[in-house]
């Protein structure tokens, strides 16, 4: 079997195989992303179910084969289960999960990647914060740490520094008034410039210490939606639902307050 090692990280995926075993995805510290199975996991009174479900975040005790990891024994430190018994945030969850999975490497430093899930996951778990600006945060700081975010510093054509009221796609940042005119940009509210500029310069503890009006966050959705898009050449599965479940919301939202404006009419 081979000399074990301990790898502390976070289940990214799990998937049942055979009868009673799992292979589970996880996100670890010491090798990045790892495929690993866990016998038994699913077989009821196993010491192993924990490590065979998503979120689930500890010390992996494993041994390693030609093509993946068996893990032989977990100690899971935290299962987030206030977030997994609350739906939307679940979809929020969930999302961040596959981000997690796309962009993390075997044998990879996935130091950071873990760390801003862990916090995030943690973001979510928090009533007083919006999910919806938790998930806005999430992707440009997962973009930072992987070389991919956008100049919001300085204007791309000439290097101004000031009145940067516009954000090109295409050419992945900024551009000052004067400089956007032959382009087709999005408007960059101010405050939204100032949100992205703090996401990508602040360290991850302190990333949800911050709230922006309605405005600036639909600025900050439309920017990163078109961004992203732009990127990333995956669509994830979890997105699709979560923003199937924040359209029902809002509808919901709109039809509650068209019968409330009605009653007080």
């Amino acid at each position: 079997m081979g000399q074990t090692i301990v790898l502390t990280g976070m289940v990214l995926s799990a998937v049942p195989v055979g009868e009673y075993d799992r292979r589970i995805t996880i996100l670890t510290k010491e090798r990045g992303k790892i495929s690993a199975f866990a016998r038994g996991a699913r077989r009821p009174g196993n010491p192993l179910m924990a490590a065979g479900s998503p979120f689930s975040f500890g010390k992996f005790e494993a041994y390693e084969g030609r093509s993946s990891y068996t893990v032989v024994k977990a100690e899971i430190e935290n299962y987030f289960r206030e977030l997994t018994e609350d739906l939307e945030g679940t979809c929020y969850g969930f999302y961040f999960l596959e981000i997690a999975d796309y962009y993390a490497r075997e044998n990879a430093d996935e130091v950071h990647m873990l760390k801003l899930l862990y916090q995030s996951l943690r973001a979510l778990e928090k009533k007083s914060l919006d999910n919806r600006l938790i998930r806005r945060i999430f992707e440009l700081k997962t973009m930072v740490i992987n070389g991919e975010y956008p100049n919001v510093f300085s204007c791309l054509k000439c290097g101004r520094e000031e009145e940067l009221y516009w954000f090109h796609t295409g050419s992945g940042g900024t551009l000052c008034e004067e400089c956007r005119k032959q382009t087709v940009s999005l408007s960059l509210h101010p405050s939204t410039l100032y949100a992205m500029q703090y996401i990508i310069t602040s360290s991850i503890e302190k990333l949800y210490t911050f709230a922006v009006s309605e405005d600036v966050l639909k600025n900050l959705a439309e920017i990163m939606n078109e961004y992203m898009a732009f990127y990333m050449e995956r669509k994830f599965h979890s997105l699709q639902i979560l923003e199937e479940n924040e359209g029902f919301a809002a509808q919901n939202f709109l039809s509650v307050s068209e019968a409330e404006n009605q009653q007080l009419q």
